[in-house]
């Protein structure tokens, strides 16, 4: 969660960096034609989307209900990762979200999956982690609640019903339930602080004496948007004082396992969520230079903290986030120089499947310069764009592995061609880098058209 402010700064600063380094949109390159001419595949495939027309397996739907055996071919693809980073190209259009509920069920019946995991705050995903395994609070105020600043996006009809498609299922499989986990750090709600608070209480009165201190002023006792504006309204030095004490209370905490392990590890895990935010916040938005540094660090935090819950409850877990941050390859190397995705790879290997989500026309939501909510659309993809091609493919809604394609594919998905990637602030930078789609994801997805999603505040 970050303020208008501070995402402009973020997003546009580095907007000069990135274009000095990107190629342009015409800049001389192999074309698939002529990288393809040599291979018998050239026969019978004259052009990448002939050539991936062979290998697209259509989708009936990317509405969440009714019979999931189109995805089938997915399953497959999935073979053995237990962690499944799903894209989207925008962070509000009805269909990404849909579609990501139906693949949720997909893997949930058939692959057994049982975590679902969002671009959300840690805390935010404990609240609902209890209501969807335990009934716990009232799913709309905990939305409200929970879903401000840039996280606002997700309070939609279409996440509405996927939380409460997932309590449906865990009241008739009360033994083995789908899980959630928000692995962002953009908030720290005070439930954190009230669950370190209780174990160091019951651990040792000098140790609770010590992170009450370590903790002073900091539990949130105000809405999220507004606890956060406040909070990056402190000069830099008092946020890096902040981030320096709540990392004393890290490491304190280890050095207390206390009689639970269990609760010690959940402890720790929870003050080190509190600290994530505190140091991502102690970075100097207002400087170019710190941004870079700012947002490695956010998506090693966020492929940590999946780690962490599949360590912890043995769980195979679907993300839902952006293709920048779920891709194996950053899509903004001057601002967002390493991205969750990679991260992923680097520690489980092919534990770890990325899954791009593309379109070709459609709308969508996002902030506008003024920090407002607008309704926006994209016009249908520009000839020489990598949406321009994939629409091609004769089935209106697709699903391709990118690892096995012919060879006239491959040689065009390992070309550079631009792509549309949008962010929650829209002009935003990067929303038409250039990325080479099989070092970027394992598997694509793609959508002729979307709409926007249906926000409920």
């Amino acid at each position: 969660m970050i303020t208008r402010k501070l995402l402009l700064a973020a997003l546009l600063v580095p907007l000069g960096a990135t274009l000095a380094v990107a190629p342009a949109a015409s800049a001389a390159a192999p074309t698939a034609a002529s990288a393809a001419s040599a291979s018998p595949d050239a026969v019978a495939f004259r052009s990448p989307e002939a050539a991936l027309d062979r290998v697209a397996h259509p989708l009936r739907t990317t509405e969440p209900r009714g019979n999931v055996a189109d995805l089938r071919p997915f399953g497959t693809m999935v073979g053995g990762a237990t962690v499944v980073g799903v894209g989207e190209a925008t962070h509000s259009s009805h269909e990404f979200v849909t579609l990501k509920h139906r693949m949720l069920r997909y893997l949930v019946e058939e692959k057994g999956f049982r975590t679902f995991a969002l671009e959300a705050a840690w805390s935010s995903g404990l609240r609902i982690d209890a209501y969807l395994t335990r009934g716990e609070g009232d799913l709309k105020q905990i939305m409200d609640e929970e879903f401000q600043g840039t996280y606002r996006w997700w309070n939609n009809a279409e996440y509405r019903d996927l939380l409460q498609w997932a309590r449906s299922y865990n009241i008739q499989h009360p033994g083995d339930p789908v899980r959630f986990v928000g692995d962002d750090n953009g908030f720290a709600g005070p439930q954190l602080y009230d669950t370190v608070n209780t174990f160091a209480a019951a651990s040792s009165p000098e140790l609770a004496a010590q992170i009450t201190e370590l903790y002073q002023g900091l539990r949130p006792t105000i809405n999220a948007e507004t606890y956060v504006n406040d909070y990056l309204a402190k000069p830099l030095a008092e946020r890096e004082a902040i981030a320096e004490r709540t990392g004393r209370a890290v490491d304190l905490l280890k050095q207390h396992p206390g009689a639970d392990p269990d609760a010690h590890a959940w402890a720790v895990q929870h003050a080190g969520a509190i600290h994530q935010m505190t140091t991502l916040y102690a970075f100097d938005w207002d400087d170019p230079r710190d941004v870079p540094g700012a947002m490695r660090y956010r998506d090693r935090v966020m492929a940590d903290n999946i780690a962490w819950w599949q360590q912890r409850t043995g769980s195979k877990i679907m993300i839902s986030a952006h293709n920048s941050h779920t891709a194996l390859k950053t899509y903004a190397p001057a601002s967002h120089p390493h991205v969750q995705g990679e991260f992923l790879r680097e520690q489980l290997g092919t534990g770890y499947l990325s899954v791009g989500l593309t379109f070709n026309q459609g709308t969508f939501n996002a902030f506008n310069h003024d920090g407002a909510p607008q309704r926006f659309t994209a016009a249908p993809a520009a000839p020489g764009t990598a949406e321009h091609t994939l629409d091609k493919v004769r089935h209106r809604d697709y699903v391709v592995d990118l690892r096995n394609t012919p060879a006239p594919a491959r040689a065009w998905l390992a070309e550079p061609h631009t792509i549309k990637n949008i962010g929650a602030t829209y002009p935003g930078i990067a929303d038409a880098p250039q990325i080479r789609l099989t070092q970027t994801h394992d598997v694509l997805i793609h959508l002729q058209q979307v709409q926007a999603a249906n926000m409920l505040n």
